[in-house]
């Protein structure tokens, strides 16, 4: 039992107790203050204090200057609703006298006060008024058209007030540059005066496109010359707008101008615009491409129309084209480096349109023979559109193959181009290893001292600044030193990357890019190179697209030869025997790729390509006429085998060349089985060959890459035979046994043993089937027992030879010989002995396996035991369905699914188990 001390006795410990606990508060206090003062000088600054709300008073969610804004807005608009409902609705209270003297007074005072404002730095309020004076003013030069000038047109009288307006906002804004509002206002109202001028259709009134061209040449001025970046955005929209509109109407009207003179006045628009372009892209680095690439595409619009207009139907695409190609070619001739990637792109948009007006005719001529298979062998075309189906005219299809050979031929140049030859020095030849500082100066002294790149002094480091490197100017004199650009006087300037002379100029620094004092030539700068690449080369396409373009001519060229016939109207046998050369040719390229993939990395690829697509064309074509498929058929054939026997592009390609050999041969048989005008299930014999022979070489290839495909496509002749005797029951059963023979005689090799083995087994008992219904057998165990009895001895002898063994190759043959053609005829069969009997051998089987743990004893013999029990019950699953209401087969699946859907888990876990327990059996 416990005891209570005396009050005092306790008293005193809870006084011990106490005094404890002050002085591990007074502990913990302190490491308390240690830690916040640690804290607060981690932290580069501390968070200042929340400011004291009172009780329960909301954040605020604004700011000062958002509230200031929002209410100097709303002011604003409220103010100019009252004037404009004051100038529209109120007029008859007051004469002219005094309407004029209100509104100009209210003018001016809202004028004037941002002048006021701005003086006490009311910026805000300042703007807000100002936005008032202009719609005033806007207002005053309505409320002068309704009293003064009421005759005047409007359209007319809108165009000399917008452009009044713009012009006094102009000066207004110029007036008081702090404010933000009055000059994008003025830049937006000069958009409308030529506009509305060219709508007025007046005597004087410019066309509606010049109209455009007009403002957008006043919008590039402004754009240029503008500080504010609001400012230069609205009118770099406004160019944009107005220049694409004038550009639409004027390409629109030369492309439907009749005549080469009707055609000239779009021209001149069109070249017009260009020159607005270029000047823009000259002067603006941002928007140097994008101008430059409209300044190409007017260009070649302007000129190609006028050839369009002269040339003869068909050939309209050809004059674009030219002019394009001519464009390429001026861009080598000393344009300035900023303007190349547009006009290139220009050009490039232009071939790259040429060449698909072109592809429709290449894909017609290619498909084309498919419009005739109905009339196979039924006699020599005419000429090659009869052949094609083509109906075109003669005008149409004449100039395709030009166009695409000089799409080809400019693909070509470009794929020449390299990052090195921007073309021919202007500077003495670079000088050999260990002259270079004489070199160097040498060429120093030729150069005027304005030019030089600066040499950095010492100690500074010879990379650009990072305000510089990331300014986007663009000038050339930000890039003269690291790219080569011309100096004002025309000198090259040094060439960025290694010096001719090797190691020595590894060491030097490299120049600043900030345009500087210049200073003279000296050690320093002696080892830099002489010269560097000129400026007058062309734009460089990257890697990437130089080996893109080869290919791409390749094909292209291929693609002009190909549509040649129908173009120039030639016959059928010139026709078929150019496109069987084109085909030999382009495996050529493919069979000894190393010429062609040094100048086209993926040439052998589109070589290949274009042998696939030429081959079945052609192939399709010669079905006219019995010789020329004969002739074509076995051309490609052999043309296939020997460019996959010595071909060195690689095993998928030979695998590929290999495949189509095998499919060419097949077409080639079908046509001899065709010529010998023998039946289908006589014909499928024939289309044996294949797969026999390809067996027997694959059986020489083992291993071989190529031995799979060709294997796979001769497997597909042999389904194409299958379905050529599916017609005749006896030719069905045969044609599946030599299928078996077949798959068997490949399972001998160890590669394909699994595979193949059991395709055999299956195509055997196939045709064992499939011969026993051909002869109208109704007890197939009479057939099948005699199989299966040895089949099943064989298994027990395997299975004790091997215990490992699967049960399914013991026992699996041998037992599906039997069952399945028995459980097909219990299924037709009306009587039920033959269910009852195969019942109780499938129950017998099914137990057996659960017993020896045996797979295929268990599954095969539950399948059947299942199946046969479904086939018995069914007739009276039907009565009973039949006899119940029909809401409850619904009720009852709902209640199965709810059911499932609540032991879902429980029925995964069993399904687990006994998916396990299968796999564990033999």
């Amino acid at each position: 039992m416990e005891t209570v001390p005396p009050p005092a006795e306790e008293l005193a410990i809870l006084d011990r107790e106490l005094v404890q606990l002050d002085a591990r508060r007074a502990q913990l206090l302190a490491r308390r203050a240690w830690l916040l003062t640690s804290i607060r000088q981690s932290q580069p600054a501390a968070r200042p204090a929340p400011v004291a709300r009172p009780l329960g008073a909301p954040p605020p969610e604004t700011s000062p200057p958002n509230v200031q804004n929002l209410l100097l807005t709303l002011g604003g608009i409220l103010l100019t609703i009252a004037a404009i409902a004051f100038t529209l609705v109120s007029w008859g209270h007051l004469g002219i006298g005094g309407r004029s003297a209100v509104l100009g007074a209210v003018t001016v005072a809202a004028l004037s006060a941002p002048v006021l404002l701005l003086r006490r730095g009311l910026a805000s309020t300042a703007e807000a008024v100002a936005g008032l004076g202009l719609v005033l003013m806007a207002l005053d030069a309505y409320a002068l058209h309704q009293v003064a000038l009421p005759d005047t047109g409007g359209l007319g009288y809108a165009a000399v007030a917008s452009a009044a307006l713009a012009g006094l906002w102009s000066a207004y804004g110029l007036s008081l540059d702090r404010l933000r509002t009055p000059l994008p206002v003025a830049v937006l109202t000069a958009q409308l005066p030529l506009v509305l001028w060219a709508l007025t259709a007046s005597a004087g009134a410019p066309p509606m496109e010049w109209a455009l061209l007009a403002t957008a040449a006043f919008d590039v001025v402004v754009a240029l010359s503008a500080k504010r970046a609001g400012l230069r955005g609205i009118a770099t929209t406004g160019a944009a707008a107005a220049g694409g509109s004038a550009l639409l109407i004027g390409a629109s009207q030369s492309v439907t101008a009749a005549t080469p003179l009707a055609a000239v006045v779009p021209a001149a628009l069109l070249l017009t615009a260009a020159c607005v372009a270029l000047f823009a892209a000259s002067r603006s680095p941002e928007a140097a491409t994008a101008a430059s690439v409209a300044a190409g595409l007017a260009a070649i619009a302007a000129v190609g129309g006028v050839a369009r207009a002269g040339a003869p139907e068909g050939w309209s695409v050809l004059g674009y084209l030219l002019c394009a190609v001519a464009l390429s070619g001026l861009v080598r001739m000393g344009i300035p480096r900023r303007l190349r990637p547009g006009l290139i792109s220009a050009s490039a948009t232009v071939h790259a349109a040429a060449a698909l007006s072109a592809l429709p005719l290449v894909a017609v001529t290619l498909a084309g023979p498919l419009t005739v298979l109905d009339s196979i062998w039924s006699g020599t075309p005419t000429d090659a559109r009869g052949a094609l189906g083509l109906d075109l005219p003669e005008s149409a299809l004449s100039a395709t193959p030009l166009v695409l050979l000089i799409v080809a031929a400019t693909l070509t140049a470009a794929s020449r181009w390299s990052p090195t030859a921007e073309g021919p020095p202007t500077g003495p030849p670079a000088a050999p290893a260990g002259t270079a500082p004489q070199a160097a100066a040498g060429t120093a002294a030729h150069r005027p001292a304005a030019t030089e790149c600066p040499t950095p002094p010492a100690g500074t480091t010879a990379a650009p600044s990072a305000e510089h490197s990331a300014s986007p100017t663009g000038r050339a004199s930000d890039a003269t030193c690291l790219e080569g650009a011309p100096t004002p006087e025309g000198h090259p300037g040094p060439a960025a990357g290694p010096s001719p002379s090797g190691p020595a100029s590894a060491s030097e620094p490299a120049p600043e890019t900030r345009p500087g004092p210049a200073t003279p030539a000296g050690p320093a700068s002696a080892a830099q190179p002489a010269w560097g690449p000129t400026s007058r080369g062309p734009v460089v396409p990257g890697p990437g697209l130089r080996n893109l373009a080869a290919p791409l001519a390749l094909g292209l060229v291929w693609a002009a030869l190909l549509v040649a016939p129908p173009a120039l109207d030639l016959g059928y046998a010139v026709t078929a025997a150019l496109h069987v050369f084109l085909t030999v040719a382009a495996l050529g390229l493919t069979v000894r790729p190393a010429w062609l993939a040094r100048h086209a990395p993926t040439g052998p690829v589109v070589g290949l390509g274009c042998a696939l697509a030429g081959g079945v064309s052609v192939a399709l074509l010669s079905l006219t006429t019995r010789p020329a498929t004969f002739a074509v058929l076995a051309t490609l054939t052999a043309a296939f085998t020997a460019a996959a026997v010595a071909t060195r592009a690689g095993r998928a390609v030979q695998a590929v060349l290999a495949c189509a050999a095998t499919g060419f041969a097949t077409a080639l048989l079908g046509a001899v089985a065709g010529a010998a005008e023998l039946p289908p299930h006589q014909a499928a014999w024939v289309m044996l060959v294949i797969p026999a022979a390809v067996a027997l070489l694959a059986a020489r290839l083992r291993r071989h890459p190529v031995a799979l495909p060709m294997e796979l496509t001769a497997a597909a002749a042999g389904l194409l035979a299958v379905g050529l005797a599916a017609g005749d029951r006896p030719t069905l059963a045969l044609v599946l046994a030599l299928c078996g023979v077949i798959a068997a005689g490949t399972a001998v090799r160890a590669e394909r043993r699994p595979a193949a083995g059991y395709l055999a087994t299956a195509l055997f008992i196939l045709a064992g089937w499939v011969r026993l219904y051909a002869s109208d057998v109704t007890s197939p165990e009479a057939y099948t027992l005699p199989v299966t009895l040895p089949a099943l001895a064989v298994g027990v002898l395997r299975r004790r030879r091997d215990p490992e063994a699967s049960s399914w190759t013991a026992y699996g043959p041998g037992l599906a010989a039997t069952l399945l053609p028995s459980l097909f005829a219990a299924w037709g069969d009306g009587h039920w002995l033959r269910p009852l009997l195969l019942g109780l051998a499938a129950l017998a089987l099914t137990l057996t396996g659960a017993r020896l743990r045996l797979q295929a004893l268990l599954v095969l013999g539950g399948t059947v035991l299942a199946l046969d029990a479904l086939h018995e019950l069914a007739p009276y699953v039907v009565q009973v369905v039949g006899a119940l209401p029909r809401w409850l087969p619904p009720a009852l699946a709902g209640l199965l699914l709810l059911a499932v859907g609540a032991t879902y888990e429980q029925r995964l876990r069993d399904a687990r188990r006994l998916r396990d327990s299968l796999g564990r059996m033999h």
